[in-house]
């Protein structure tokens, strides 16, 4: 099924953009960084397995990144000329398997702490604790699922990424779609820390590349972030002050201005190796730091 939703639906003058969402949201996620992005580019936001719109998954096979992946690629080899990619959380994990998919098709990549739980067992004892952080939450988490118990998954994952009473906070009705989706969280988890490729396989992505990451992030995707950011040739990685996991909705107008600067300049620069963001103070609310803080 190819589910995915355009803004605006008319043909984009100065390009498209491929915004992949988090666990348990939706495409509804990248309403502000569509406005942001303006009436130039189209932004696509395909949804993913388990949301309402796109279906469950087939279950025909163990679900993998490449099975989420393969709608964006589809959507990339419908597309003319290269496209921007863009991800959160297990977006940003989805997006890094399509990049790897189709490189030579993209024009730069935004990603939020990516979820490449996978990278933190490659990383010795530097990703061992942060491994068994996350490990820890996933046990939680099927443990619900497997027992039927899953409003208390559904719980434990959004108090995880959000903070302790999150869940409590959410309106009934956004509890309920999230206790309807929780199901897919499994698999969602274990195709992020199964996924076979090395980490070696992302340094041949040399378009540019923006990793941004909260202030107050969980140190497996904290850790991810960095170790990205160093294996990624042209990268560079901000700090959101303030922001946790979810910065793309708590933070959304300093993350999207973000993103849109690090499209327009990358889309602007012939020679991506010599890319670097420019004019970050010249955005409202977000100005670079030495310590490539931003808030």
């Amino acid at each position: 099924m190819n589910v995915n939703v355009a803004y605006p639906t008319r043909p984009a003058r100065r390009g498209r953009v491929i915004a992949l969402h988090c666990s348990g949201a939706g495409a509804g996620q990248w309403t502000y960084l569509a406005e942001a992005l303006g009436g130039g580019y189209q932004l696509l936001a395909p949804e993913h397995f388990g949301n309402e719109s796109a279906g469950p998954w087939t279950g025909e096979r163990a679900f993998t990144l490449a099975d989420e992946a393969a709608r964006s690629i589809a959507l990339i080899d419908e597309c003319e000329g290269k496209i921007h990619l863009v991800g959160h959380s297990y977006g940003g994990g989805v997006a890094l398997n399509v990049a790897l998919a189709r490189p030579e098709r993209i024009a730069s990549m935004a990603l939020y702490e990516p979820s490449a739980f996978h990278l933190l067992r490659q990383m010795g004892g530097g990703g061992a604790e942060a491994f068994a952080e996350i490990t820890s939450i996933v046990r939680r988490t099927c443990e619900g699922i497997v027992t039927g118990d899953y409003r208390g998954a559904a719980s434990a994952f959004v108090d995880y990424w959000n903070g302790p009473g999150a869940w409590d906070a959410l309106r009934p009705a956004v509890q309920e779609a999230l206790i309807r989706w929780s199901p897919k969280a499994p698999l969602d988890f274990r195709a992020l820390i199964e996924e076979p490729t090395p980490a070696s396989a992302y340094r041949t992505l040399d378009f540019p590349v923006l990793i941004l990451r909260g202030e107050h992030a969980p140190p497996p995707t904290r850790v991810i972030a960095e170790s990205l950011s160093r294996l990624l040739p042209a990268s560079r990685l901000l700090t959101i002050e303030g922001a946790g996991h979810m910065g793309p909705l708590t933070h959304a107008p300093e993350v999207s201005a973000l993103i849109v600067r690090h499209i327009v300049d990358a889309a602007a620069d012939a020679q991506p190796r010599r890319w670097r963001p420019q004019g970050l103070a010249e955005i409202p609310g977000a100005a670079a730091r030495p310590a490539e803080a931003v808030s």
